[in-house]
């Protein structure tokens, strides 16, 4: 996602250096190709891959600009805590046995729905979340670093 006009200037620039590219990919003759026509396809899809994926976050960004943003998204934020003791519920989890893949006690997950994650980090949210969807999470303890 291009967050700054920094970066949209950057993601232009290499959507003309890919485009570029490209071209002179597809200008060079058949038998002047000194690449297997395999390899040859492999790198013209891979470029015009990043190229949508470029092209995509440059239209992303210019609808944001003009104002194109659905606000009631935001509403998703003030109810995400709700969300995640649903999905820990729903999944037939208790408190502790989410706490233990967190690598946590399950007192901190006790403290965190009591207050509806006001306590809880953007970092610690996007853990629960994870794991409640299936993502696996290691512990610091397990990963040796963070």
């Amino acid at each position: 996602m291009i967050k700054n006009e920094r970066q949209y200037r950057i993601t232009k620039n290499q959507v003309d250096r890919f485009s570029q590219t490209l071209a002179n990919l597809r200008r060079r003759p058949a038998e002047a190709k000194d690449v297997h026509p395999l390899i040859a396809k492999a790198q013209e899809d891979a470029l015009q891959s990043q190229l949508a994926d470029l092209k995509e976050q440059l239209q992303e960004y210019e609808a944001l600009k003009s104002g194109h943003f659905d606000l009631d998204a935001l509403n998703a934020v003030a109810e995400l805590p709700t969300l995640l003791i649903k999905a820990r519920i729903a999944q037939g989890l208790r408190q502790k046995d989410l706490a233990e893949r967190l690598g946590l006690k399950e007192q901190q997950i006790q403290r965190y729905e009591a207050t509806d994650y006001a306590t809880a980090s953007l970092t610690r949210i996007k853990e629960v979340a994870n794991v409640l969807g299936g993502e696996t999470y290691q512990s610091p303890q397990t990963t040796g670093s963070r």
